[in-house]
């Protein structure tokens, strides 16, 4: 079993949305949330994936944990609210992850007006719709609540290519920093973690699509602990921010990357070393995983 200070039902009682908490990280903190006895909404696009990831937590699910899913593009504010209201229908929310994320790796000056949208819109504007939705109700019932939004250690830094994801995140940083001014006379905390790099498939194949492209923040060679993070070191900083005891902690972003942004470039800036056909390749093959990804996904 992995490591762990809490203790086994650190999470009863409690009530949690995950945003994109389908696949990759967003599942794994719920397996941790559910296992630990919370209910936990998770949201997405895609409803098989969404089904089967709820089939995987209620297996996992114990202390009286469960899991729902919600068919939300984040992207619109209408479907976020619309989502927030039937939870609340069933119990106020406890917590938010705001989780839900666009990336890939390019040229800034390759990158298009539609492809910069489709990552801002997940990123920042589900961020925003999220926290206001909630926000906006535990205020109005005077509950206390807890915001934990997934960022990058290149809020401090700025990163080479992933521009739109470095812009949306230093958004979403800012707005953890401003929210937590303005609401904690509510008793709601704002906070967020930057994470270094933990492999997930979904994201790593588009960060990392070549093995040249395998460098600065999709490496381990850097790293001082000279690995890469285990997910369950990321789920028990989750539980920690969503479980009672912390309630004077607010406004931070919280580096857990093994000291990577510290001792080296925890950036894409050594995709400098790229030459025009690695980037073709690179394009190449997440276009193609891409293609394959939605022809499975129309099958099922």
């Amino acid at each position: 079993m992995p490591a762990t200070p809490f203790r086994a039902d650190a999470l009863a009682g409690k009530r949690i949305l995950i945003t994109g908490g389908g696949t990759g990280l967003g599942k794994e903190l719920a397996r941790q949330f559910t296992a630990q006895g919370a209910s936990v909404h998770i949201c997405g696009r895609r409803e098989a994936v969404l089904q089967g990831a709820v089939a995987e937590l209620q297996a996992a699910a114990q202390h009286g944990g469960s899991a729902q899913y919600h068919l939300c593009d984040v992207r619109d504010a209408d479907q976020i609210e619309a989502m927030v209201e039937n939870i609340w229908q069933g119990g106020p929310l406890t917590g938010l992850v705001n989780n839900a994320a666009a990336n890939f790796i390019s040229p800034s000056v390759e990158i298009s007006p539609r492809g910069f949208e489709a990552v801002r819109s997940t990123v920042m504007d589900g961020a925003l719709f999220a926290t206001l939705a909630c926000g906006q109700r535990w205020i109005a019932q005077g509950l206390p609540g807890s915001v934990v939004s997934m960022l990058v250690t290149w809020v401090w830094t700025g990163s080479a290519y992933v521009l739109p994801s470095v812009m949306a995140k230093t958004a979403v940083h800012a707005m953890t920093m401003s929210l937590a001014v303005e609401w904690g006379q509510h008793n709601i905390r704002v906070n967020a973690v930057a994470p270094g790099p933990f492999p997930t498939e979904s994201a790593w194949e588009k960060l990392a699509p070549i093995p040249k492209a395998n460098v600065g923040a999709a490496s381990k060679d850097e790293v001082p602990m000279q690995r890469f993070g285990r997910m369950h070191e990321l789920c028990n900083l989750l539980t920690f921010l969503q479980a009672d005891g912390c309630e004077y902690l607010t406004g931070q972003n919280i580096a857990l990357d093994g000291g990577h942004h510290l001792a080296a470039p925890s950036t894409f800036a050594a995709l400098g070393r790229l030459t025009p056909d690695d980037w073709a390749e690179a394009k190449s093959l997440v276009r193609s995983r891409a293609e394959k990804e939605k022809a499975q996904r129309n099958v099922s």
